[in-house]
């Protein structure tokens, strides 16, 4: 019967607490907005480039090799150094060469007095069948005569030709313009004609190609693209080459053709672009990449990449702020990244306020208070300035109280109430 009066006590207190309870339930679903910033689409006008991996190429190459066989008398350049077209860089012993062209020197000397005596013959012979001095056939004979020497004349300048060009074939020049390489063969070697080892490599480096390989099906999407309207030609636009670290060259290039046929093994297609070199820095085989023009797309509509989620089955997902601040989930369609941003292909249009920051904190259907990417936060309105400092606690005046004081402790001189006790009581 003891307990009886304690539960009486308590069941009013447990309904008090119930009812507190569900009165503020609503209270608290009524959450305020929450803020998100957002990024208002807009229409522009995009180029779209792809970034080709490629080699540099020698826009000349030139292999020396010797046309007659000799002794290398002389090397006549400095590996690594930039030659002219036609300046010499070897001279080969060219001893029985100069013999030969002496040979055929003689041979058409003798050739031109036996001339100068077939002409006399045959003027004189002339002269007498025209009295008939001489029978017709002697006179054919001179004339035939006459003809013999000056074919013996030509083929001796044809000889001597011919022995000139072979001597000057042991002075090996230069054949283009440009860095030579190192040499073969040093003073002393003895060389072929024609052999297959090169002597030499001349290279010219300003301006140097880069040739570029691209997949066949990105080309037939091109094709598509300009075929349907939806692009315009952008191929004609300069190609930026960036190096092997990423940095980019200094000039710009042009492309210069794109190969006919598909490589079957690979899926893919060459392209040769021609780009300006005149401080060398680009050398034969390099490793760059090219960032060259595909189409131009009027209209497109382009997202920052953190607007772009994906679900759970790898769709692409915007949250977007609808007209009376709530959120809306889109599926959208993108085709490629362009800097930091997503080209949408479906899904979005221009003017769509799709939510950057603050995605983690709603939810569909929440309501957000949205700020637009790039201005000045609104600060909320506050009843009255910003809210001050906490004041440090003022020393308490005489008499008044502080209740989140401590007790002080009673003075040293203050006497207690067991000293002003009569003694009598101990």
């Amino acid at each position: 019967m003891s307990r009886s009066p304690r539960r009486l006590v308590f069941l009013p207190l447990a309904l008090a607490i119930t009812l507190a309870a569900c009165g503020g339930e609503p209270e608290a679903q009524q959450r305020p907005p929450t803020p998100v910033t957002v990024v208002t689409l807009a229409p522009e006008t995009t180029t779209l480039t792809r970034e080709l991996p490629g080699r540099t190429t020698a826009f000349q190459i030139a292999e020396v090799r010797p046309q007659v066989s000799g002794i290398v008398a002389k090397r006549l350049f400095q590996e690594g150094s930039m030659v002219k077209a036609g300046q010499p860089l070897y001279q080969l012993d060219n001893a029985a060469y100069k013999a030969s062209a002496a040979t055929a020197q003689a041979q058409l000397a003798r050739a031109r007095a036996t001339l100068v005596a077939a002409r006399l013959t045959a003027a004189r012979s002339s002269d007498l069948a025209k009295i008939d001095a001489v029978s017709k056939q002697d006179n054919e004979n001179a004339i035939a005569a006459l003809r013999q020497a000056e074919a013996e004349v030509a083929a001796g300048q044809a000889a001597v030709q011919s022995a000139q060009v072979t001597l000057g074939f042991a002075h090996i020049t230069a054949p283009i313009s440009g860095r030579i390489g190192k040499s073969s063969v040093t003073q002393g070697a003895l060389v072929t004609a024609n052999q297959p080892e090169a002597l030499a490599t001349v290279q010219q480096l300003d301006p140097i190609y880069v040739d570029l390989t691209q997949s066949a099906s990105e080309l037939l999407e091109l094709r598509k693209g300009l075929a349907s309207g939806k692009l315009e030609d952008g191929r004609s636009m300069p190609v930026t080459i960036l190096l092997e670290d990423g940095t980019e060259f200094g000039q710009k290039g042009e492309l210069e053709f794109s190969e006919v046929s598909v490589d079957p093994t690979t899926g893919s297609y060459a392209l040769r672009v021609k780009v300006a070199n005149p401080d060398d820095l680009l050398l034969p085989g390099m490793y760059v990449r090219a960032v060259i023009g595909g189409g131009v797309r009027q209209n497109a509509i382009l997202v920052p990449q953190q607007g772009i989620t994906r679900d759970p089955k790898g769709h692409a997902t915007a949250m977007v702020v609808n007209a009376e601040n709530k959120v809306e989930v889109r599926q959208v369609k993108v085709s490629r990244t362009i800097g930091d941003k997503w080209l949408v292909d479906d899904g979005l249009v221009a003017g769509d306020r799709v939510i950057v920051e603050g995605l983690q904190k709603v939810q569909p259907d929440a309501p957000v208070q949205p700020t637009e990417a790039g201005a000045e936060a609104q600060a909320p309105a506050a009843p009255g300035a910003a809210a001050p400092a906490p004041a440090q606690p003022a020393a308490a005046s005489p008499g008044t109280p502080n209740p989140d004081a401590a007790d002080p402790a009673p003075p040293a001189d203050a006497a207690t109430p067991a000293d002003d006790a009569p003694a009598s009581k101990q």
